[in-house]
């Protein structure tokens, strides 16, 4: 006689809401500081790596030093700063795959989260990407989240800077970004890091031009967060001009630079041209968001 007995109730495939919430969470964190290499110690820089990016070549007497150091596998390099500097995104890091630091990678998480939450509508943006790590986050938060229906924009010369165009922006005269070799990495390299952390898909669009030809006919509908990255007077101006039309009522407009006289200049010609009354929230010594 063949008798059967009752399968035990299974969860297996269910995870109840506080741990997917306690998993959500852990998953954000070590991206955040996967992105931002804070779990390892930054290798100090190569001098010669700093000069180049900054446009200027080695002096004769580096060259000589690092031609005696090369035979035994040694460069000159530049010791990194502390955490604190790390945190508030106050260096050039070699291995990061953003120059923002933590507080201003939090921000950005809880924005995104907010405007998903409670369900602001619009896509998210940002201007201005270097190696794409702020971008990245979004859209970690985005999968996290399970949503499915917004568009990441990366939005990048993916050349660096443009040179100062005084006529239109007399501001940046004398501004030197254009020089920095450093801020110039290319689309394919951007892709690539979004494909390291698997997160590479439809709903991320790579939008490749200076602004003033990129951002005016962009198919963006309607943006829930606008973080902008782009240090000069008209990277930024341009930027809001285009773009925070389309910004939806409670959403975020992040200013990554307004510690830069020139790109702070921007935005309060700006707020003042459009009668923004919305308190500037401060991140850091340079990051500042508002809501629409």
């Amino acid at each position: 006689m063949q008798t059967t007995r009752a399968s035990a109730p299974t969860t297996a495939g269910r995870v109840d809401t506080d741990t997917a919430a306690s998993l959500r969470e852990r998953y954000l964190e070590l991206l955040k500081n996967t992105l931002s290499y804070s779990l390892w110690e930054e290798p100090g820089m190569p001098i010669d790596t700093i000069t180049a990016g900054l446009g200027f070549p080695l002096s004769t007497t580096g060259k000589m030093i690092q031609s005696v150091l090369r035979p035994f596998g040694m460069k000159l390099t530049y010791s990194r700063p502390g955490v604190g500097s790390r945190e508030e995104g106050k260096i050039w890091p070699d291995q990061a795959f953003t120059m923002v630091g933590n507080l201003r990678l939090n921000q950005l998480q809880a924005a995104t989260e907010t405007v998903v939450k409670e369900n602001v509508r619009g896509d998210l943006v940002e201007t201005g990407v270097w190696r794409g790590g702020s971008s990245i986050l979004m859209r970690g938060v985005l999968e996290a989240y399970g949503v499915k229906d917004r568009k990441v924009w990366v939005c990048d010369s993916f050349a660096g800077l443009p040179k100062p165009d005084v006529k239109n922006y007399p501001v940046d005269k004398d501004d030197m970004h254009y020089k920095l070799t450093f801020d110039a990495v290319s689309l394919e390299a951007v892709q690539g890091n979004f494909k390291k952390f698997g997160l590479l898909d439809n709903q991320v669009v790579f939008l490749k031009g200076w602004f003033k030809d990129t951002l005016p006919t962009a198919p963006i509908e309607k943006i829930s967060v606008l973080r902008l990255d782009g240090d000069m007077y008209e990277s930024t101006i341009q930027a809001l001009d285009a773009l925070y039309p389309k910004l939806s009522s409670g959403g975020f407009c992040i200013v990554d630079d307004y510690g830069l006289s020139r790109c702070k200049q921007a935005v309060e010609d700006y707020r003042k041209k459009h009668s923004i009354n919305a308190p500037i929230q401060k991140i850091d010594w340079s990051g500042v968001y508002w809501r629409k």
